[in-house]
C-alpha cells in the first residue's frame, strides 16, 4: 500500500491487531558491509577528496659499475573526489493518533491490542530505514552532480558511475536505431530480432519522453517490425508521449568468458588482492547466471562467508575464491566487480548533533513532527580496483 504525505492522524494511519510484516525488503548489503552509519569516514565540507599516485612500469632498470648517480625521478600524484548528499525527510502524527492507541480498524479482535506503541517513534524508525535504502541506491547508482548554488542538490556518485577503465560491454558496442511513435507506444526497426522477455538498455533516447538510458527495459508486445517496452518482465508498455529516435543494445547471457575477462582486467591493475573483500555484486537475474556459468565449468561453488557482517556466498575463479553479493539494487543488466576495502561512506557530521539524527521540529498546532537529517557521500578509492559488465540479458 503507498504511503501518505500528510500529518498522520486516526484517519489516515489505521491501526491493526496482529503481527506487523514488513511488505518492503530493506536490506542494504553494500552499505552495511563497507561500514553503514556506525563507520565510515568524516568530512568538514561537502566535497571531501582522496589522492592517488602510480608507479612506473616495472623492468630491469640496472645501473652500471661505478656510474654517477642517476637522474632524479619522482612520482606525481592525483586527485580523486566526491559529494555528500543531503537526505531530508519528516514525519508527523496528531496528538489524537499518538493518544488513540486503543482505537482499532479491521477486525478488530476482542482482547487484542495494537502492536505500535507509539506511532511518532514507529514512523521515524520507518523513514530511517527508508533513508538508508536511499543512500544503499545512491552508492550503487548515484550520478554526480555538483551545483554552483543551491538550487540544485547534491549528488554522490555512486561505484557503477565511478567504474570506467575496466568496462566489458556484453554486447559487444552493438546497438540498433529505430523510431518511437507516442500514437502507438511501439518502437519501429524492420525484422529487429527481439522477442518478448528480452532485455534491452538505450543508450539514446532523442526525444522519446519519458524513455531513459538508465533504465532496464523489457520487450513486449513484438511483432516482425516493431515492439514496445515496459519497466518489468511482461509488464504494461511505457506510455510514450513523444516521438523520437532511439537507440539500443540488447542483452546479452553472461558468460564465465566475460567474467574472467573482468577479473583479468581488474587484477591487472591492482584490485581484488584481497580475497576477503574481493566482491562480485548481482541482483537476483545476474546471481544465477554468475552461479551457473561457474558450475557449468566445473568450478567449485563456496560455502557462506562474511564481510562487514553481510552473508555472502564464495566461489572459486581463477583470480581466488571471491564473494558474490546479492543486492537488490544493483541493475538487472549488470554486475560489478568491487574491492571493497577501497570503499567507505564519509559523513559530514552536524556539530552538537552527529550524523544522521533525529530531532522534533517546533510546535505549530496539535502535533509531533521529527525531522530526520543526514549527509554523506561514497568513497571508492581507485575506480581501477573495480570493473563491471553491462548490457547483459536480464
Amino acid at each position: 500500500m503507498a504511503g501518505i504525505t500528510a500529518l498522520g492522524t486516526t484517519y489516515n494511519l489505521p491501526n491493526y491487531t496482529g503481527i506487523l510484516h514488513l511488505l518492503t525488503p530493506a536490506d542494504t548489503p553494500f552499505f552495511s558491509a563497507i561500514g553503514g552509519l556506525t563507520g565510515g569516514g568524516q568530512t568538514t565540507d561537502t566535497e571531501f577528496e582522496w589522492g592517488n599516485y602510480d608507479l612506473r612500469t616495472a623492468g630491469q632498470n640496472v645501473s652500471l659499475e661505478g656510474q654517477d648517480a642517476p637522474t632524479a625521478q619522482n612520482r606525481v600524484r592525483g586527485q580523486v573526489k566526491n559529494v555528500t548528499q543531503i537526505h531530508h525527510e519528516v514525519v508527523g502524527v496528531s496528538y489524537t493518533k499518538r493518544a488513540a492507541t486503543g482505537r482499532l480498524a479491521g477486525l478488530a479482535t476482542a482482547g487484542a491490542s495494537n502492536p505500535v506503541v507509539d506511532e511518532l517513534d514507529w514512523q521515524t524508525e520507518l523513514m530511517l530505514q527508508q533513508m538508508v535504502r536511499d543512500v544503499e541506491w545512491s552508492f550503487i547508482n548515484g550520478i554526480y552532480q555538483l551545483p554552483s548554488d543551491n538550487t540544485t542538490a547534491r549528488k554522490t556518485r555512486g561505484i557503477l558511475a565511478a567504474i570506467t577503465s575496466n568496462v566489458v560491454d556484453a554486447a559487444g558496442g552493438t546497438t540498433a536505431t529505430g523510431t518511437a511513435a507516442a500514437s502507438t507506444n511501439l518502437i519501429t526497426l524492420t525484422a529487429h530480432g527481439l522477442t518478448d522477455g528480452d532485455s534491452i538498455r538505450f543508450t539514446d533516447v532523442g526525444a522519446a519522453t519519458p524513455l531513459t538510458t538508465t533504465d532496464v527495459y523489457y520487450v513486449v508486445s513484438a511483432s516482425a517490425n516493431t515492439f514496445s517496452v515496459a519497466l518489468t518482465k511482461g509488464g504494461s508498455a511505457v506510455d510514450i508521449t513523444a516521438d523520437g529516435t532511439v537507440v539500443w543494445a540488447e542483452g546479452a547471457a553472461l558468460t564465465k568468458a566475460m567474467i574472467d575477462a573482468l577479473l583479468m582486467s581488474v587484477y591487472n591493475n591492482g584490485g581484488i588482492m584481497q580475497s576477503e573483500t574481493a566482491t562480485i555484486m548481482v541482483g537476483a537475474a545476474q546471481k544465477l547466471a554468475v552461479t551457473a556459468a561457474y558450475t557449468t565449468a566445473g568450478y567449485v561453488t563456496k560455502e557462506l562467508g562474511n564481510v562487514g557482517g553481510v552473508t555472502v556466498n564464495r566461489i572459486d575463479t581463477d583470480f581466488g575464491v571471491l564473494n558474490v553479493m546479492l543486492d537488490r539494487h544493483m541493475p538487472a543488466d549488470t554486475i560489478a566487480v568491487v574491492s571493497l576495502e577501497q570503499c567507505r561512506p564519509v559523513f559530514l557530521e552536524v556539530p552538537d548533533k552527529g550524523h544522521f539524527f533525529e530531532e522534533p521540529l517546533a510546535k505549530t498546532g496539535a502535533h509531533d513532527k521529527n525531522q530526520l537529517y543526514g549527509e554523506v557521500g561514497l568513497a571508492y578509492g581507485n575506480e581501477k580496483t573495480h570493473g563491471k559488465i553491462t548490457n547483459l540479458k536480464a
